[in-house]
């Protein structure tokens, strides 16, 4: 009787409730083009309960390869670490529910990882998006002017990066530096890709490597998730010191700004001194219009590149995008500083799970 071959790939994903997206990923991941490697798949539920474990359940009957283990931490940086500590594979490949893959993204990931020498690589953050709104946002999630030029949103960059989205490593590379921190509810990929980085590690992004990420469909979501990600960044800010980007503190100062500026007006606005109103108000008028000046100029530019029919609704996207996670930046300091971390998580707009 003959052994099967060691494995050499272990695919890792973190999922909950993700009802109405498994199934569409699962085929994605199961249509990877793997002739020759000998591979598995490891899916951590975090303890869902919309039906996804059943769906996730009767794939796995029928496909060997498909391994599912609970999470009951039920975030997506315990779920990964569940995952990579069962994975039997030398290289450790992750992937995300809400993204499609092409057939060929697992083998480009393995010939990058191969011929850069990287300890990190990945591909761009292509989006799939239906219907209006959701085009709206994903045009203006690859502008500079939303993410301050984080590489990963260029579509067309291939080279050395700060991070990619979702990653392929060695095994012996997380064992090297350590797992996820499973302290952050959201930006464990970006603060374990910063230890990489000062621990002498190199990260390459490569355009061959191709997947579609669906973006959010609403400015509501758009305003939840961006809000955890700017309050998650100064957790990670709290472990590393410095931001890894100073970019990261723009939205917060722009809101500073106007906080500052609104009560120079309010406060000034009783003074006998009418001057000191008037200088206040010019002040913020001008800062705003600069503002809105720079939103619509981005507008025309995004919606050049990804169709006229968004450009109406892109300003107001970019707001929500800077003012969303300034928010969540701001909130982030007071929790951190004021030592509230300690206390067990609770079920709200900085912990729960967004979709």
């Amino acid at each position: 009787m003959t052994e099967d071959p060691p494995v050499r790939v272990s695919i890792i994903v973190p999922c909950r409730n993700e009802a109405a997206h498994i199934g569409a990923f699962l085929d994605s991941l199961l249509a990877q083009d793997m002739e020759g490697i000998p591979w598995e798949a490891i899916v951590a539920d975090g303890m869902s309960d919309d039906g996804t474990g059943d769906i996730l359940q009767a794939y796995s009957v029928r496909h060997p390869h498909l391994r599912v283990v609970a999470n009951p931490g039920r975030i997506v940086s315990t779920g990964l670490n569940a995952a990579i500590r069962l994975a039997r594979g030398d290289v450790i490949l992750r992937m995300d529910a809400h993204t499609r893959y092409a057939p060929t993204y697992c083998r480009c990931c393995l010939k990058t990882l191969e011929w850069t020498g990287a300890d990190n690589v990945g591909g761009p953050a292509r989006t799939r998006a239906q219907g209006l709104s959701a085009r709206t946002i994903a045009a203006a999630f690859h502008s500079r002017f939303s993410t301050g030029g984080a590489r990963f949103h260029d579509v067309n960059y291939e080279g050395w990066v700060d991070t990619v989205p979702d990653g392929c490593w060695r095994k012996s590379t997380l064992e090297r530096i350590g797992l996820f921190d499973e302290s952050l509810v959201r930006n464990q990929d970006d603060e374990l890709n910063l230890r990489l980085l000062r621990a002498g590690g190199k990260i390459w992004q490569s355009r061959d490597v191709v997947s579609w990420y669906s973006p959010r469909a609403s400015w509501t979501n758009l305003f939840r998730q961006y809000l955890q990600y700017g309050f998650w960044k100064v957790g990670a800010m709290r472990k590393h010191g410095l931001p890894r980007s100073w970019r990261h503190l723009a939205p917060a100062a722009f809101l500073l700004a106007n906080v500052l500026l609104i009560g120079a007006m309010a406060v000034t606005a009783a003074a006998p001194d009418s001057r000191r109103f008037t200088t206040a108000a010019s002040l913020w008028l001008a800062f705003m219009a600069v503002y809105f000046g720079a939103c619509l100029f981005a507008s025309v530019l995004a919606a050049r590149r990804h169709g006229w029919a968004t450009l109406a609704f892109l300003p107001a996207t970019f707001a929500v995008y800077h003012v969303s996670y300034g928010l969540g930046f701001l909130a982030g300091l007071f929790w951190f500083m004021s030592g509230l971390d300690g206390a067990p998580y609770r079920k709200s707009a900085f912990t729960s799970i967004t979709r």
